[in-house]
């Protein structure tokens, strides 16, 4: 139905625009429309057939030699899409800086009848040539282009649904472009943020290559996305920017043109970080990233010299942070992300519940990493760990003076940060019951209203929430309010406790390799993985990763780590292990909250009182541990 209504509203747009000579605002979108209208200028007739015709086969073979260094570069990219690409009926094509297509492979049926329509190598896709069509007009526009049926320029072409992405050298020069094209009455829903994916990484890979050894300056808000393609890139010469990635440029809010222009002091109001270290720095805008340089190269040692005890023995790697790559997740985890990112870009609202420390934030973030706002905000708030009195104001903004304390210049809030992108609510189930109407209320309308009165806004979220909570049972107890409940679980992804991983020696095995252990190198012995799988592991996977952290700190490059590796207080047999704090006392009996309060007093009594590390052992925040104790004493 939807397509049907598409369709419509374009045809009725070219009968405008082609018949009528108006301009049919809000049938087609602005970058279309433009498009047309420089096809219009440069006396392209739309209704005509174009007459395309590939370069002779030699021709062809030049141009490919000439652009080999291009297309070995994007080969991984194209051999991952075309597996997408032969499995839903289209193509992955792959261009010169000229349009001209280089390669195209994917589904033998449609490729066949793409060759109909000229969509085949040794054919111009530009819009000289081509007319409207997201390959040439990608090129114009420099940025990722969709063009579906009946929006390109000539009319055979409809039968096309087409998502382009221009791919960028460090200097900001167009080197190729990336596309994945299917018939018009199939759209692939995830195209163009595939495309867009691909494309982040042939850059990234790019970026290397040119600046292998380079003093390299790698940025991101998130440390966890730093050494990923979401990573900003610079290169200083002379204390000027020479060289950077389109994701550096947006941070510091500059574009191409500033490359060589541009001082390290006027970008940054912190100084570079030590070879090698990850810092903090503060940009001129006032934000905040986190910054990693590379290490410089070590120096070429000339036969006969001597080397000093330092240089004896090569540098080990820095320990990876666990981002969220593939490997990290089973086959059946990985399928039902897919399934989540598949309803949260249906704006489903996604509800994660796990154990604390099951890796939902990870999750989270791949979800947002995967869906087609991959380039817009990620937004985490963590509802457990914002003081009560502020989680109001930290949420929905205020007004300058809206209440003592307040930010002089006001603040949007949370909420309006995620504006385009993605809100991840995380530990819902402890925010206060007071808030939860009105953050209810948010998610129903879409507008938030700061504190202090004001107009409301709008904001365009899609929505991830977890919770170490059974939900349900909070409804049940008053604790949750049943209408938000419903609100936010439309789709439940349930993160099992690690113990309870079907083949946990395989996690291990797959979060060592996640943390860079292969390429430092240094191995974990068989009898050292079967020791770690038989834990009981009350914190799951972040209290895996930490001391796999550790035993990587620990270990030397080239080792087989063994049990005698294990950090200290953890060499002790599985079985003593496998009792959780809550129950090495013996078992307890009772509700729900006695057994949370019996843990909490036997916890807390562990650590002699101290809240801080009470809080960490249970695996909640210090602020949520003092409002259970809080709540206790007011006999709730």
């Amino acid at each position: 139905m939807r397509h049907n209504v598409m369709s419509e509203s374009i045809d009725t747009a070219r009968r405008r625009f082609f018949d009528d000579g108006a301009a049919p605002r809000g049938l087609v979108s602005d970058t279309i429309l433009a498009s047309w209208r420089r096809c219009l200028e440069q006396g392209l007739v739309a209704s005509a057939k174009p007459s395309l015709m590939p370069v002779e086969r030699r021709a062809l073979g030049e141009m490919q030699e000439r652009h080999e260094a291009l297309r070995r570069l994007c080969r991984p990219e194209l051999e991952a899409l075309y597996a997408s690409a032969n499995q839903a009926g289209s193509i992955v094509v792959l261009t010169a800086p000229d349009g001209f297509i280089l390669d195209a492979l994917g589904d033998p049926d449609f490729l066949d009848k793409a060759a109909r329509v000229s969509l085949r190598p040794g054919v111009p896709w530009s819009e000289q040539s081509t007319g409207t069509n997201a390959i040439g007009t990608a090129l114009v526009e420099r940025r990722s282009v969709e063009v579906r049926g009946a929006e390109h320029y000539y009319a055979p072409h409809r039968v096309l649904s087409c998502s382009a992405s221009p791919i960028f050298d460090p200097q900001g020069r167009v080197v190729g472009v990336l596309d994945l094209s299917g018939h018009a009455s199939v759209h692939h829903l995830h195209a163009l943020g595939m495309v867009q994916l691909a494309v982040e990484q042939i850059e990234h890979r790019l970026f290397e290559c040119a600046f292998d050894g380079a003093d390299i300056v790698r940025i991101q808000p998130d440390p966890a996305l730093i050494g990923t393609a979401r990573e900003g890139m610079l290169v200083f010469e002379g204390h000027r920017l020479a060289a950077a990635n389109r994701h550096a440029l947006r941070l510091l809010g500059l574009d191409w043109s500033e490359l060589g222009k541009r001082r390290y002091d006027e970008l940054f109001a912190s100084a570079l970080p030590v070879p090698g270290s990850v810092a903090s720095m503060r940009c001129q805008t006032g934000d905040m990233v986190h910054a990693r340089r590379d290490p410089q190269r070590s120096r070429i040692v000339v036969p006969g010299t001597v080397r000093s005890p330092r240089e004896s023995s090569p540098p080990k790697q820095a320990i990876r942070p666990l981002r969220a790559p593939a490997t990290v997740f089973d086959t059946q985890l990985d399928a039902a992300i897919e399934r989540q990112v598949r309803l949260l870009d249906a704006d489903i609202t996604v509800l994660l519940q796990g154990e604390t420390g099951t890796g939902k934030e990870v999750v989270a973030r791949e979800l947002h990493r995967r869906s087609s706002r991959a380039d817009a905000p990620f937004v985490a708030v963590n509802c457990a760990s914002l003081p009560e009195a502020l989680i109001e104001s930290e949420l929905f903004g205020h007004l300058p003076g809206a209440f003592t304390g307040a930010r002089r210049e006001g603040a949007p809030g949370l909420l309006r940060e995620a504006h385009g992108g993605v809100l991840f609510l995380d530990e819902l189930g402890d925010m206060p019951l007071s808030l939860q109407s009105r953050l209810l209320r948010v998610l129903q309308e879409r507008e938030v209203t700061p504190l202090g009165g004001g107009r409301s806004h709008a904001i365009d979220v899609r929505v991830i929430a977890a919770t170490h909570r059974q939900l349900q049972q909070s409804v049940d107890r008053g604790e949750f309010r049943a209408d938000l409940y419903f609100r936010v679980a439309q789709s439940v992804l349930h993160l099992p406790p690690l113990r309870e991983h079907p083949d946990v020696a395989d996690t291990v095995r797959r979060l060592w390799a996640a943390l860079g252990a292969e390429q430092v190198p240094m191995w974990l012995a068989p009898e050292l993985v079967r020791e770690l799988a038989a834990r009981r592991w009350p914190g799951n996977v972040r209290e895996l990763v930490g001391v796999l952290r550790s035993l990587m700190a620990l270990g030397t490059v080239g080792a087989t780590l063994t049990v005698d590796d294990l950090p200290d207080g953890w060499r002790r047999p599985a079985a003593s292990a496998s009792a959780s704090p809550a129950l090495a006392a013996g078992p307890v009996a009772g509700n729900l909250h006695d057994l949370e309060a019996q843990a909490i007093d036997q916890v807390l009594a562990a650590c002699r009182g101290n809240m801080a590390a009470a809080a960490r052992k249970l695996g909640i925040s210090r602020s949520t541990l003092y409002r259970r104790l809080e709540a206790r004493q007011r006999g709730e």
